[in-house]
């Protein structure tokens, strides 16, 4: 009987999987900066070369980025699906609007879903903040900016999908944040110029879904993400097709 010899695991590499189970979760973000080497080595309860060891090991892997005399970060290219130059391209297509709401129906039903029975109390805390930064920014419409709300709205939806606890819905949002966060604010321009009550109606069904998520109601959050989507869309597909057919009478005058 022949024996092979136990390989003896280095301390970096223990480092190394916390580390990528951190950025996995989502606990560490990308463009976030690491606490400096000292403070992250007594957290961790190693020494100094250790870490430094397992530090370069995640940055010759793409997951780390070091800038000289500025820290250590997480890489911004684990947004970066969804970028320039793409992201123009995408936007510009009236079927990426159309498919874009077609996939977040998919993926934030989901995420309220799963929300609603994992959030934990700090997830519940994160939530309410983006919940109550969206909810004053309806209440200040006369001062309010497209861009304002749409980064207050998108940034509601990530809390949410960070509180359903499911890795692969959270970074398949984080991918998307950008074309995310310019699709609301293109709908928010043209849905509340083709209907004076959107707004009102936003507000309603986004208190439902943050109420039915913090109260654990799972099949109800489902659905409230599910009335929301629906609503965008059918007022995004009747205020495009006023737009087409004023289009179309603007071409009938200039003949």
């Amino acid at each position: 009987m022949s024996f092979e010899p136990v390989k003896q695991r280095r301390l970096s590499d223990d480092i190394v999987k916390h580390l990528e189970a951190l950025i996995a979760e989502g606990s560490l973000r990308p463009g976030e900066r690491l606490p400096a080497e000292r403070a992250l080595a007594e957290r961790f309860g190693v020494s100094r070369p250790s870490l430094r060891e397992a530090i370069q090991k995640l940055t010759a892997r793409g997951l780390l980025l070091s800038r000289q005399g500025g820290g250590t970060y997480v890489t911004e290219a684990l947004n970066s699906a969804f970028t320039d130059p793409l992201l123009p391209l995408l936007e510009s297509r009236e079927e990426t609007r159309r498919d874009l709401l077609e996939f977040r129906h998919t993926l934030e039903g989901a995420c309220a879903y799963y929300a609603a029975q994992r959030a934990t109390q700090p997830d519940l805390a994160r939530l309410t903040l983006a919940w109550e930064r969206l909810e004053d920014c309806y209440r200040r419409r006369e001062t309010l900016s497209r861009e304002e709300e749409g980064d207050a709205d998108a940034a509601f939806h990530m809390a949410i999908a960070e509180a359903s606890h499911n890795t692969v819905y959270l970074h398949s949002i984080r991918s998307l944040f950008e074309l995310l966060r310019h699709h609301m604010v293109t709908n928010i321009g043209g849905m509340h110029a083709h209907r004076r009550e959107t707004r009102e109606r936003l507000l309603e069904q986004h208190r439902a879904l943050y109420e039915a998520i913090v109260e654990g109601r799972a099949d109800e959050a489902r659905a409230a993400a599910s009335r929301h989507l629906d609503y965008v869309q059918e007022v995004l597909v009747e205020a495009g097709a006023v737009a087409h057919r004023l289009a179309r009478a603007r071409r009938r005058d200039e003949f």
